[in-house]
């Protein structure tokens, strides 16, 4: 489903060159759980927002089911963006002047769903919202919502147009201990029942205790590739 090749990133600050990313070889399977772990600046917000087509690498390749991006036009990128990838950020991302009902029913009418109907799509949205318990909550805005609910708001836009990756930048962050038991519930739920390939960034070791699977990054570098319940025990 990822399939990564000597991806590198670096910058140049004009005094400087500085290697972010260097020389990253990754395949993800579909339908697999993966965290990615690693210690401030090794890394791993670069490497999800690669994966994601959110930016460009210096070198190497990304395959996103099968289809390069690296090199893609913007506009053609937005495409596949749209199409295979849903993106949960840390700090929610919500369009403060829409409602929830309205921020989930975004992705479908950027991108189009094949002909379905808006009544097809606002079915869908309260759906989702519903799976998230949200149900009651529609038609409130981001204001008026607590973090946690916002965060819940955000993953169901993230699947609203059933992307075959979702990839989330600590979606726990920012939320206290019992909000973030309860969105890490959600995501394996929409993942277990939506078949999606789940990408995290995270510090949270509870999170990696329920990936399959640990990537560990470090300067740059993946340096660790174990089973997430290992992985878990491991941060202790």
């Amino acid at each position: 489903m990822i399939d990564i090749h000597g991806l590198t990133k670096s910058i140049d600050t004009g005094s400087q060159r500085v290697d972010i990313l260097k020389g990253i070889d990754l395949v993800i399977p579909r339908g697999q759980v993966v965290a990615i772990m690693g210690p401030s600046g090794s890394g791993k917000s670069t490497l999800l927002g690669l994966m994601a087509g959110l930016d460009s690498p210096t070198t190497g390749q990304i395959l996103l089911d099968g289809e390069e991006i690296t090199g893609l036009p913007e506009d053609q990128l937005a495409v596949v963006r749209g199409r295979k990838v849903g993106f949960v950020f840390q700090s929610y991302q919500l369009i403060p002047t829409l409602t929830a009902e309205e921020n989930v029913l975004l992705p479908w009418e950027l991108v189009g769903m094949n002909g379905s109907s808006a009544a097809d799509g606002r079915r869908r949205a309260r759906e989702l919202l519903a799976s998230v318990g949200l149900g009651d909550r529609m038609h409130h805005y981001p204001v008026q919502l607590s973090g946690g609910e916002q965060q819940r708001v955000a993953l169901a836009r993230a699947f609203m147009v059933m992307p075959p990756i979702l990839m989330a930048d600590e979606p726990t962050g920012n939320l206290d201990s019992s909000n973030g038991r309860h969105v890490l519930e959600l995501l394996l739920k929409l993942n277990a029942s939506e078949g999606t390939t789940l990408v995290l960034v995270t510090h949270d070791p509870e999170l990696a205790r329920h990936a399959d699977r640990c990537i560990r990054l470090q300067d740059g570098r993946i340096v660790g590739d174990e089973a997430g319940q290992a992985a878990g025990e491991g941060q202790g």
